[in-house]
């Protein structure tokens, strides 16, 4: 089969012809139809920190169809199409039967969407109502991540929110935070250039970056400093910043993935009281949830698709975005060796 793989940091991603993966016990073969191209991807490719090996094959956020079952895999079909959690674990443990297997002492991370077929464990695929597309498929990853956020910050009614960054988690954020009950939502951003698809997912406004630097600036703009305030970047220096930007005894919740050594001024936070949670991963349920809401018709994630690519154009199209681009969420088409044109 054909796959994008990854040489070592400083290279880029190489087509290549690589072995065709066989369905063990319990595991099913699955025709990669669609895999949305992550900022942790590039993350994984520049940062040693993630010790990703060579020859790797990268890319979490997949959906696909059923082709072949291994040896007591019983739970699906050939042919039913599926979303894949990309957590490897015993299934046996108490967190892996709470539905949380990334807390699963033997967890692992994995790639493999950017191929086009891949051999997982049955207890890791998600099944896909018939209204959704592919592309909706792959979508159901990030919307997980955001809304493993919005439950952590265990968010009241009516709720004051920010969110800092205009990403795919930030509008991920924005959406669940709007459904899940939310007052007023802000989002900022370095530009102004997901402005309209951040309103789309559930904001109601943008504020100005030079604005959102000064908490009284965002205070005047919201009606009063927000209670909560999520960080879905990861660059240095934003924590300390949504510290001084929420209210005392407010929540800052961190789903940005910052690699770099940081600091916060702790007397500050202390001083406010302010409650710092970390998110990260999900369980199944958020994944399956993700899929209802999806299911259920509200389809404006879908705004998030700026482009799709054929498996061949995806190494040019993934170095593309180390740069500043106007893309948001590119979708790999790894059957396709074609570039389709632009959403």
């Amino acid at each position: 089969m054909r796959a994008a793989v990854f040489d070592g940091i400083g290279h880029p991603l190489r087509i290549s012809d690589v072995a065709m993966p066989q369905p063990g016990p319990g595991e099913v073969l699955i025709e990669i139809e669609r895999c949305g191209v992550c900022g942790s991807d590039l993350h994984m490719t520049e940062d040693p920190v993630f010790c990703v090996p060579s020859g790797a094959i990268l890319g979490h956020e997949m959906a696909g169809r059923i082709i072949e079952r291994g040896k007591g895999a019983e739970r699906f079909a050939i042919g039913d199409r599926v979303s894949v959690l990309p957590i490897s674990s015993c299934g046996t443990c108490a967190s892996c039967l709470a539905g949380e297997p990334a807390w699963c002492a033997g967890m692992a991370l994995h790639g493999g969407g950017f191929a086009q077929y891949f051999a997982v464990s049955e207890r890791q695929c998600i099944a896909l109502p018939s209204t959704l597309s592919a592309e909706d498929g792959a979508l159901v990853e990030p919307l997980a991540v955001g809304l493993h956020g919005v439950v952590m910050a265990a968010m009241e009614k009516g709720a004051r929110v920010l969110v800092v960054g205009a990403g795919p988690i930030g509008l991920a954020t924005i959406y669940w935070a709007r459904k899940m009950g939310a007052g007023r939502i802000a989002v900022t951003a370095r530009t102004r250039q997901r402005e309209d698809m951040a309103l789309g997912m559930g904001a109601d406004l943008f504020i100005d970056p030079q604005a959102a630097d000064d908490p009284a600036q965002v205070s005047a703009i919201m009606g009063g400093l927000p209670d909560i305030v999520f960080e879905c970047v990861g660059q240095p220096g934003l924590i300390d910043r949504c510290i001084k930007l929420v209210r005392p005894r407010g929540t800052v919740v961190v789903l940005g993935l910052c690699t770099k050594m940081d600091q916060i001024d702790p007397f500050f936070a202390i001083s406010k009281e302010v409650r710092i949670q970390m998110a990260v991963f999900y369980g199944i349920a958020d994944f399956e949830n993700s899929a209802r809401a999806l299911d259920a018709g509200d389809l404006s994630p879908r705004a998030m698709i700026t482009d799709s690519v054929g498996l061949s154009d995806l190494p040019e199209a993934f170095e593309a975005l180390r740069q500043r681009t106007t893309q948001c969420k590119i979708m790999v088409m790894p059957q396709s060796m074609e570039k389709a044109s632009a959403l």
